[in-house]
């Protein structure tokens, strides 16, 4: 199977949920995939509270008590682009040393799933943005959207921008994350409007998980027609 790119329509969509159910998704059907975050914001380290790595780590039965440091390559202190955490720090994100990184992590495990920062126009370095990145792995992107107000725009925006670039075509699901759950109306005509107006069909929605630890069965179909499309 071919590498994943998990990017988001904005941040706090919901990217490191999805990279979770497609990291147990995948384990459960014989993958051996490996989880990347090749640039962490927000942390000192990559086992802080709050490092998107340390949640995947907790919550995959084959990652639990192993270092995940393992899976960034780049943590900044600050919740900024990552090119100004960076600065804050007198420090920059080397691009090259990212992508050839990227690809030595893991050895030949495959398929990698490599969670973005935000949306695709994030600064990541110096005349390099999170689309750069998802163009030099040659990984095809999946993109978590918001599944209420807001996602249509958000959505087909990310969608041509990839399409500008020649990228791979993605795959598209809708996260359910909030307190209360959207109304069903709403994300059925973002659903429409999304495929309309794109083409592309959206895989499905995740709604908000109370308990991450309990069995995620129930996306099975939602997953299986994002990471093998028909």
């Amino acid at each position: 199977m071919e590498d994943l790119f998990v990017l988001g329509t904005d941040t706090g969509v919901g990217k490191t949920v999805l990279s979770l159910c497609l990291m147990r998704y995948l384990t459960a059907r014989g993958y051996d995939p490996v989880y990347l975050k090749p640039v962490q914001t927000g942390c000192a380290a990559p086992d802080d509270e709050g490092s998107d790595a340390r949640f995947i780590y907790a919550h995959v039965d084959s990652l639990k008590g192993k270092e995940c440091g393992a899976s960034v390559i780049y943590c900044f202190r600050e919740p900024k682009a990552p090119l100004f955490a960076a600065r804050s720090e007198g420090r920059q994100v080397d691009f090259p040393f990212l992508v050839e990184e990227i690809g030595r992590r893991g050895g030949n495990r495959r398929p990698r799933v490599i969670e973005g920062a935000g949306g695709v126009f994030v600064p990541l370095a110096e005349k390099r943005m999170m689309i750069d990145l998802v163009e030099k792995t040659r990984a095809r992107p999946l993109i978590a959207a918001r599944a209420g107000l807001g996602t249509i725009n958000h959505t087909l925006l990310t969608i041509e921008a990839l399409r500008s670039r020649q990228i791979a075509a993605p795959g598209v699901v809708l996260i359910d994350s909030g307190e209360s759950s959207t109304p069903s109306r709403m994300i059925e005509e973002n659903i429409e409007a999304i495929e309309q107006a794109s083409g592309v069909r959206v895989s499905g929605v995740i709604p908000r998980i109370a308990d991450f630890d309990q069995p995620l069965g129930f996306l099975d179909p939602v997953l299986k027609d994002l990471v093998e499309p028909d």
